[in-house]
């Protein structure tokens, strides 16, 4: 960008810019009459410049410093909470652009606009002492050639996983860089996920995010991240370069590594809401800065929230500010950051531009046409408090697929049906067909964060959340035997084995469906979380990988279908197929037990357990998958062999033999049997 004359500043970009002359200053806020750029020296003391310029409702100015300087904003303006204005000077706020954040947010009364005793009472206590300082950076970075993986979206897998949790206890990772991006971009973390044969990690929230006050008050910490207030800073907590800036080119590295090894990286975001809560939330950036452009309040009641989040408010996206805001930062994480697409935590309250989730709204269709995020992956999480939008979302994004999950689960525990089943297998197309949108629409999963792990769901039968202090009241209610109900076996050690042929039967359902499978990180290893499905503030062993305790079978288990999965296109499909009556190679053909097509009585029939799926597609070998969810054995009549004999490649059923070539077979039961067509 051509710079202006010196001593001149401009009204873009927003946030503290570098020039050769200094950095420039803008800050958007529509109702505020000062806005000054606190800048600290290395001592603390504290430096105020008033940006005396305005254009439009940017506040701008030229302000002595360069990379390094700390700063914060004080604005000035009316307290009229009744009318929904919270300005208060005395208050330090973070700067929404601010791209690195030094320090944590304390949680005394003097971080609060208002008095604890009286809510319409504005708090002239001076925050500074107790929140952080934003940092200017050196947006110098060597990235040596880096190019996106732009892996295909059918090739696509996903891997949930937490930066801290996965290395914290990894005994290959050096200590020092345990737990961080560093430790994420570490030879040995990176081999596990190469290895495994997964394509794409998914980072649960990085960017700034403050403790909760009530879980710090209880000796607990807010683990996953879902409060977030710096949409542009990665999390300082996970830097082993100190969080003075170091952390912006920490985590460029760790992107660039991930790339090396052919990885793509989501960033799972949280722009729906921040941390900044309710009307009796703290004020620590955009509340003090222009509280009704970037939230959204009552229209009768403005000095309260509209919330659609859970925590206590909402980002206006019916306002163009809040839009900027949140289109600047996913630019800026692909342009600067490189990152390869964005998962969107609670994304149907980005779609509430008038209240209602609406399909064309603002907010889609400005990403929709926006030629920075074109090339990266976009995934809707397609929920909030309000309402349930599975389906709903544009044609250019994937959706966490809430159905997938209840529908196998549901059926591996023995209720639901084989047709329910079956939808999810081929990609829901009751779903997604309807609107023209292909299997690639659906993200699959079994388990995420929020929720029981594999091993955890198949062991437990109701939470133990204990540890959360909140008497068991949080997470999940309800989970349900996974013993084979009342025929299930009853004595501990056939338990155990049937839960460890129901995690193989979920992996292999999840990793054979049609869609963008996602694992839950740490699932493949066994990890458990001790019953608890709500682990959010558990920073600590229950969240963290057990890398001692790795359930080597099931992760090369997993390893074997993922393998099975890349070399086989017929279970990569990018449309939905027919039963290839119309002569087509590439069909999915649903198979009695005894070799005949499936009747629709037998879809619809709860009691109908067993079945084969057979996919096939042109220049890629024939899969037959073979599903009993029965309580007894089934002998199936295999069909014949499309090209070469049968060959059973994986199962979940200990009796197989893994290699063999098979025509007719007894399949037992509670178990899944792949083979596969050369």
């Amino acid at each position: 960008m051509d710079h202006p004359a010196a001593g001149r500043s401009t009204p873009y970009p927003l946030g503290l810019t570098l020039r050769p002359d200094g950095l420039n200053a803008a800050v958007y806020s529509e109702t505020a009459d000062a806005v000054d750029v606190a800048v600290f020296d290395d001592d603390g003391k504290e430096t105020r410049h008033r940006l005396e310029q305005r254009t439009g409702h940017v506040f701008h100015g030229l302000v002595p410093g360069g990379v390094g300087t700390r700063y914060g904003l004080r604005v000035h303006g009316e307290w009229e909470p009744a009318e929904g204005l919270r300005h208060n000077a005395a208050k330090l706020l973070l700067d929404p652009y601010a791209q690195a954040v030094e320090g944590q947010w304390g949680a005394g009364e003097e971080t609060f606009g208002h008095r604890f005793d009286d809510p319409e009472e504005r708090n002239d206590a001076d925050s500074a002492p107790s929140v952080p300082r934003g940092v200017v950076v050196d947006p110098a970075f060597d990235w040596e050639g880096d190019e996106a993986p732009r892996t295909p979206t059918e090739e696509t897998v996903v891997y949930e996983v937490h930066v801290k949790g996965f290395t914290q206890l990894h005994p290959d990772v050096p200590e020092e860089v345990r737990g961080t991006y560093a430790g994420l971009a570490h030879p040995a973390a990176i081999k596990h996920l190469t290895d495994l044969g997964v394509t794409a990690v998914e980072l649960l929230p990085v960017h700034q995010f403050v403790q909760d006050s009530h879980l710090l008050e209880k000796g607990l910490r807010n683990y996953w991240g879902y409060n977030s207030i710096g949409f542009f800073a990665p999390h300082n907590e996970y830097s082993s370069a100190g969080d003075g800036g170091g952390q912006v080119a920490e985590f460029k590295a760790m992107v660039k590594a991930l790339h090396a090894a052919g990885l793509e990286v989501i960033l799972d975001v949280v722009y729906n809401h921040t941390a900044e809560g309710n009307h009796l939330g703290p004020t620590l950036s955009l509340k003090g800065i222009d509280n009704g452009s970037y939230y959204r309040v009552v229209e009768e009641e403005p000095e309260n929230y509209f919330d659609t989040t859970g925590t206590g408010n909402s980002l206006n996206v019916s306002h163009p500010a809040a839009l900027q805001l949140i289109l600047d930062s996913l630019r800026y994480w692909v342009t600067e950051m490189h990152v390869d697409g964005f998962r969107f935590d609670l994304a149907t309250t980005l779609t509430r531009q008038w209240g209602e989730a609406h399909a064309h709204s603002a907010f889609l269709d400005i990403v929709h046409q926006d030629p920075v995020l074109a090339p990266v992956k976009l995934i809707a999480e397609p929920w909030d408090t309000q309402g349930y939008q599975v389906g709903g979302f544009p044609a250019r994004w994937a959706e966490w697929n809430g159905k997938y999950r209840d529908d196998v689960r549901d059926f591996w525990r023995g209720e639901g049906s084989l047709g329910a089943l079956t939808q999810r297998i081929t990609g829901s197309p009751d779903v997604y067909e309807a609107d023209r949108r292909s299997p690639l629409s659906s993200v699959n999963f079994i388990t995420a964060h929020d929720g029981f792990t594999l091993a955890d769901l198949t062991a437990y039968d109701e939470k133990h959340n204990d540890a959360n202090g909140e008497d068991g009241n949080d997470g999940e209610s309800d989970n349900r035997s996974w013993g084979g109900g009342a025929e299930g076996p009853t004595d501990d050690e056939a338990v155990n084995a049937l839960r460890e042929r129901q995690r193989r039967n979920l992996m292999t359902t999840l990793l054979l469906s049609a869609g963008i499978p996602m694992i839950l990180g740490g699932d493949e290893l066994g990890r458990t979380q001790g019953g608890n499905n709500n682990a959010y503030c558990q920073d600590d062993e229950i969240s963290w990988f057990d890398w001692a305790a790795v359930d080597t079978d099931l992760l090369g288990y997993t390893r074997e279908l993922l393998t099975l999965r890349r070399e086989t296109p017929a279970l990569r499909a990018r449309r939905y197929r027919g039963n290839g009556e119309d002569g087509s190679l590439d069909a999915v053909l649903a198979l009695r037990a005894d070799g005949k097509p499936m009747t629709q009585d037998e879809w619809d029939d709860g009691n109908a357990r067993a079945y084969g799926m057979q996919f096939s597609a042109e220049d890629s070998a024939t899969v037959l998958l073979l599903v009993n969810g029965a309580t007894n054995p089934v002998e199936f009549s295999v069909p014949p062999a499309p090209a070469g004999a049968w060959k059973l490649v994986v199962s979940s059923d200990p009796q197989q033999e893994v290699g063999r070539e098979v025509s007719d077979l007894l399949v037992g039961e509670w178990s899944t049997t792949v083979l596969r067509s050369a």
